[in-house]
């Protein structure tokens, strides 16, 4: 299965964007897709998940509040709506997926996702 991150861009402090992430099966059936980013010289870091079925979803601290993951099952897609952005949430921003069942700890970390996407820029000018 690839998935297909897009909706990137330039935007400036406090603006909106809002992410997809596409899967290229009709079969797609994962256990959880996820949201990561990676700012140059860091390490790539949790932002947003959520379970293909039900409710759950989880957010790291720093995005809590401003970011918002949801899914639209008959697309195979994933968002990622973020709201007031700022120039600390600049980074390529990576899809994931997982077709094994995890814990909500375990969601947060990369190496628990088997799938990738190519990754789409974000940049936030102050």
């Amino acid at each position: 299965v690839q998935l297909q991150a897009s909706g990137g861009g330039l935007v400036q402090a406090g603006d909106s964007l809002t992410l997809s992430c596409s899967a290229s099966e009709r079969t797609f059936n994962p256990y959880a897709m996820g949201w990561f980013r990676q700012a140059p010289g860091k390490e790539r870091e949790f932002v947003a998940t959520i379970r293909w079925s039900g409710s759950f979803t989880a957010y790291s601290d720093s995005v809590k509040g401003r970011f918002t993951i949801f899914r639209d099952n008959a697309k195979n897609t994933v968002f990622l709506q973020m709201n007031s952005l700022k120039p600390e949430d600049t980074a390529v921003y990576y899809c994931a997926s997982t077709v094994l069942p995890r814990t909500a700890y375990s969601l947060k970390t990369p190496h628990n996702y088997g799938n990738w996407g190519q990754g789409t820029q974000v940049t936030v000018s102050s």
